[in-house]
């Protein structure tokens, strides 16, 4: 009320040099009203004050918060959560201010106060299962499976305007980090790949009804289970065609005797790609010699073990050999390398999963392309699409396995 006695040509001048700068100093003849000419006095003095305030608590140590971006911007709490939000039911400008101030000062809202508050962090959990891994040994990051897996999921997610928690586990301990995560919203999903055979653990991890992508399960487990009625998605690759097209190849060059360096059986990779190597030699009436199937559990060192036991040994060896995976095949070269047995004049081999190292190595290795790349898109978007859908769903997916036909594999000496 006493501002409104002023004559506004008085008004101004009197009060500019003590409440502005000179940059903000207005001349009495523009054509500013008092409400505008007040606006900009507020601001400018509310700026100064919070900018200072603030400034000292984070050199103290202190976080950015919503309720500073809610001074700086002069708004309330509820409106810059709104704009974080990105609610509609903001006008423009005040979003734009919001924006503004948010960026000056890059402000991040707190995912953990968002999850508690109800909202998504826009974070997948992505856990790496491998049990027969040595913890302090090969870690999965150099691991020829599921470093693949972790660019692609990373990428991927990324694309969509996701983070990815990371997560390994290498033994069942590990699973209560895994829950952990769900429990305390860290997360709004999860993709699990490498998963070995504990149902029991998987059904725990399911019945938390959190939205959950599994790579590489058997389907018909989740059925019987009757895990098929929460947040849940499967996706696999066509393992057993993709060997079955492998072993028919070594067929057609003339081997008979096929042996076989197996995966892990608890696995639905590992016994996806024994039954189709045990059934294509069945087809073909051809024996399956028991001496000649190595447990190389798909670890290079193990599967290294076993070929060089083999070699030792003296004993009769295949003309060719199918490898569970490709990290297990080169073990094998090395072996026979070292023995004197050259690939693929003496011994042919075929391995699974195509990764980078097949075709790097000489001879180049003949393999089943594992579709990764599609199978981690697949799986983002399979979690993203549970996180959004307010009922419990259920899906799976399968990719196709292809052969990649390279120069380990030739016909068979006569």
């Amino acid at each position: 009320m006493f501002l409104n006695l002023w004559p506004e040509k008085a008004f101004l001048p009197l009060l500019s040099p003590f409440l502005f700068p000179a940059a903000f100093i207005c001349n009495a003849d523009q054509e500013i009203g008092q409400a505008n000419f007040l606006a900009r006095v507020i601001d400018f003095w509310r700026d100064l004050f919070y900018n200072g305030f603030i400034n000292a608590r984070l050199r103290k140590g202190g976080n950015m918060r919503s309720e500073d971006i809610a001074k700086l911007a002069g708004v309330s709490r509820s409106t810059v959560s709104r704009v974080i939000n990105n609610y509609s039911n903001v006008p423009e400008e005040t979003r734009a201010k919001v924006l503004k101030v948010i960026e000056q000062h890059q402000y991040e809202p707190n995912s953990f106060a968002r999850a508690l508050a109800g909202k998504k962090t826009d974070t997948i959990g992505l856990f790496a299962i491998s049990m027969n891994e040595k913890e302090n040994a090969t870690r999965i990051y150099q691991n020829n499976y599921f470093a693949p897996f972790v660019d692609a999921v990373v990428d991927t997610s990324n694309a969509r305007g996701c983070y990815v928690l990371i997560h390994t586990v290498y033994s069942p301990d590990d699973f209560l980090k895994v829950k952990q995560a769900f429990l305390q919203k860290r997360i709004d999903g999860g993709i699990i790949v490498g998963t070995q055979k504990d149902i029991d653990i998987v059904r725990e991890m399911v019945n938390l009804e959190f939205p959950l992508v599994l790579i590489d399960y058997d389907i018909s487990e989740i059925m019987s289970e009757h895990l098929d009625r929460n947040h849940l998605a499967i996706v696999n690759s066509k393992d057993y065609e993709g060997t079955v097209e492998a072993i028919e190849y070594l067929i057609s060059l003339g081997h008979e005797e096929i042996g076989m360096i197996c995966g892990r059986m608890n696995t639905y990779s590992g016994r996806e790609r024994y039954m189709a190597y045990e059934d294509t030699l069945m087809k073909h009436g051809l024996t399956l010699n028991e001496s000649l199937v190595l447990k190389g559990d798909f670890l290079k060192e193990t599967a290294y073990e076993e070929v060089t036991k083999l070699l030792a040994s003296g004993a009769a060896l295949p003309t060719a050999f199918f490898s569970a995976n490709d990290d297990m095949a080169i073990s094998a070269m090395e072996a026979f390398s070292e023995y004197g047995i050259s690939v693929p004049e003496d011994i042919s081999i075929a391995g699974f999963d195509d990764v980078q190292l097949a075709s790097r190595i000489h001879p180049k290795l003949t393999s089943v392309r594992l579709p990764i790349y599609e199978m981690s898109k697949a799986a983002v978007e399979k979690v993203i699409e549970l996180c959004d859908s307010r009922q419990p769903t259920f899906s799976t997916i399968s990719f196709p396995a292809r052969l990649v036909q390279r120069d380990s594999c030739q016909p068979p000496k006569i």
